[in-house]
């Protein structure tokens, strides 16, 4: 078999449950609904940095964000990092990006690293070297009907007048397909902006109509009674989302096309999910499943059948799961595990919960197993910092019997055994994650110590 294409179609801000295949009541979602049908679904799947820029920073590297060094947003991924980009052109691969990349740094509005609005310069492309057509930070380059993005040259390249920006950016994925020579197998990585919400207007910017279109919507559980803004704001969530699925069918129906679907695996994810400002101020950077759980479909080779494995997979698994698609050997240093070994039912040592770094709202980290969610946060820190050795028990919920996490029992005397648990698998994976294990201490340790220090 030739080395497949490898087609990876990134969301921002979704939600799992926005899919028909995850339980959408609304017919949101039937492309990507027949592209589980065909291929493979996984059920359980979550972010390991419920952040935009961490969270990419951990798919170009298969490393978590403390690791590469990009812990939060506005972080310029090291100039000596090895991407998937790097390891996939050396395999004999075309690399190529389109859409949004927010891996340059920022610095002072206007200064040497300010890339908000200028072109990413090649150094700082993450290793894709052979096509780019990108804006470091989309949202400041481009709204919902109106912007543009940056060539290879740093030339400016506009949407078309009054071209909603997930029908443009796809035009442009399909003028890449269309011109692609067939020499060399191509890696795409497309990411769209859609659903997160628009930064200067404060708003989630669907297409035209999505008010009235997607108005009769279903609360979701973890939402119902809460304050927050997704009464407003949901319709026009739903929209982002049905437009992002009406252009998945453009892109596959191009590759039927193109004579391409049979050797392309089409991956299609999201960087984190979205609580309508219930869990904390805003959109994300919280532990909560609303915000970290996503959707995971992949069709092509070797992922074809119509299964829905239930077993917990991170994002962090999909830089080798890439590489191993391509016959390329995962690197050691990378902490995932390719997902090819769950569709082979290969499951007996499969992971049994997934981890996650939280930062910018908190100095945080998590763990969650099929049943139980358990977070931890340092008190002398800020969310700008990467780590710290102490934390203090945030949250623990039962996931069996409280699935929208509406009761913390974090506090829960009979859970002492549950807690300690959870507290050794979050040390040994922040050990994994090549950090320095930490003490943890409940509310009433922590209480206790403050009231003695304070003494």
């Amino acid at each position: 078999m030739p080395q497949p294409n490898i087609l990876f179609l990134f969301s921002d801000q979704q939600r799992w449950d926005t899919l028909g295949c995850y339980g959408q009541a609304l017919n949101t979602t039937p492309n990507l609904d027949r592209m589980a049908a065909e291929g493979v679904r996984f059920e359980n799947t979550f972010t390991c940095q419920p952040v935009c820029g961490p969270a990419r920073s951990c798919l170009q590297t298969g490393l978590y964000a403390t690791q590469n060094r990009c812990p939060t947003n506005h972080c310029m991924l090291p100039l000596d990092s090895t991407t998937i980009a790097h390891h996939l052109s050396a395999a004999g691969y075309e690399v190529g990006y389109i859409g949004k990349w927010h891996l340059s740094a920022f610095g002072p509005r206007g200064g040497p690293d300010d890339f908000r609005e200028r072109p990413v310069p090649p150094e700082r492309r993450g290793g894709y070297r052979d096509y780019w057509l990108a804006s470091d930070t989309l949202e400041y380059t481009s709204h919902s009907y109106d912007g543009h993005m940056f060539d290879a040259d740093g030339n400016r390249r506009d949407f078309p007048p009054g071209r909603y920006r997930v029908d443009a950016e796809t035009d442009w994925v399909i003028e890449y397909l269309e011109t692609r020579d067939g020499k060399r197998p191509f890696f795409l990585f497309a990411s769209y902006i859609e659903p997160h919400h628009q930064n200067d207007h404060g708003h989630y910017e669907g297409p035209h109509g999505s008010k009235e279109r997607f108005r009769a919507f279903v609360v979701p559980g973890d939402l119902v009674g809460t304050e927050g803004d997704w009464r407003e704001e949901y319709p026009d969530y739903l929209g982002c989302i049905a437009s992002l699925d009406e252009n998945v069918g453009r892109i596959r129906a191009a590759l039927e096309r193109l004579g391409m679907a049979e050797n392309t695996l089409v991956i299609y994810t999201s960087d984190h999910g979205s609580h309508f400002r219930t869990r904390n101020a805003e959109y994300k950077r919280s532990p909560h499943d609303g915000c970290i759980r996503v959707p995971l479909i992949m069709y092509g080779p070797g992922f074809r059948g119509g299964l829905a494995p239930t077993e917990l997979v991170s994002l962090i698994d999909l830089p080798p799961t890439i590489l191993t698609a391509a016959g390329v050997a995962p690197p050691e240093a990378m902490r995932g595990t390719p997902v090819q070994k769950v569709v082979a039912g290969d499951v007996a040592d499969w992971q049994d919960d997934v981890f996650l770094q939280i930062s910018e709202s908190q100095c945080g980290r998590a763990v969650r197993t099929k049943r139980w969610k358990y977070s931890v946060v340092a008190p002398d820190k800020t969310g700008h910092d990467p780590s710290s050795h102490l934390y203090v028990e945030e949250c623990l919920y039962d996931l069996e019997a409280d699935p929208h996490e509406r009761t913390n029992l974090v506090d829960e005397p009979s859970l002492a055994d549950v807690r300690a648990e959870m507290a050794a698998r979050l040390k040994r994976r922040m050990v994994h994650a090549g950090e320095t294990e930490p003490v943890v201490l409940s509310r009433e340790e922590f209480d206790g110590r403050t009231a003695t220090q304070g003494g």
